[in-house]
């Protein structure tokens, strides 16, 4: 059975996001149309799922890193911003879509809250990852 580590990145985020979709729990808010990624960025996302690509990002990076907060989340998603003049410095992405995206994947019981070490993945977020994973992998042997 093949993991998150055995395929790759962009393939099994655009599979995993599909897959968000169709999940009753994970619906994109209104307010998401109108608002920015972050500070660093100039404009609103242009895909139309954007929701559901993020939302699947963010499932496997707690898959990858374990218990991770909001916080380590806005530093990852962050960028460089244009200043102007003056030298570019890291932002960190903005913290409410983030927070939003983890409390719809707590309702689908796909990550979990760890204590004070930030949210875990639960058993069936890490079984409906590896599926797609593994799905991936014996479509890529064939």
């Amino acid at each position: 059975m093949a993991t998150v580590y055995d395929v790759p990145a962009d393939i099994l985020i655009s599979r995993v996001a599909r897959k968000l979709e169709e999940m009753p729990e994970m619906k994109m808010p209104e307010w998401a149309k109108f608002v920015k990624t972050g500070a660093h960025s100039e404009r609103l996302p242009e895909q139309p799922n954007w929701w559901y690509v993020r939302a699947a990002s963010i499932l496997r990076r707690i898959y990858i890193d374990g218990p991770v907060g909001v916080s380590r989340l806005r530093t990852y998603y962050g960028g460089r911003k244009n200043r102007g003049v003056k030298p570019e410095h890291h932002v960190d992405a903005g913290g409410k879509i983030i927070r939003t995206i983890l409390q719809q994947l707590e309702k689908a019981g796909l990550v979990e809250k760890d204590g004070r070490n930030g949210r875990k993945i639960t058993k069936k977020g890490q079984s409906f990852i590896d599926k797609e994973a593994t799905a991936i992998a014996n479509a890529k042997k064939e």
